[in-house]
């Protein structure tokens, strides 16, 4: 996840110095835009049923993927 402390931001301003707008990396952008994506998908997700952690790495051996 990112850290909006890292980041290197500039601000455009109006004539009174309100900050209007905002300026940054497009690899700040692209990582922004992954983790509203993740969000995203956490939030379709929530209402899933949980399964343990123990049955999935019993299913991964199961397959042979472990």
């Amino acid at each position: 996840m990112i850290n909006v402390k890292e980041m290197n931001l500039r601000y455009i301003t109006d004539k009174k110095g309100v900050k209007r707008e905002v300026i940054l990396s497009i690899k700040d952008f692209e990582n922004l835009l992954e983790d509203l994506q993740d969000i995203a998908v956490v939030a379709e997700r929530r209402d899933e049923e949980s399964i343990k952690h123990e049955s999935v790495i019993k299913e991964l051996k199961k397959n042979g993927i472990l």
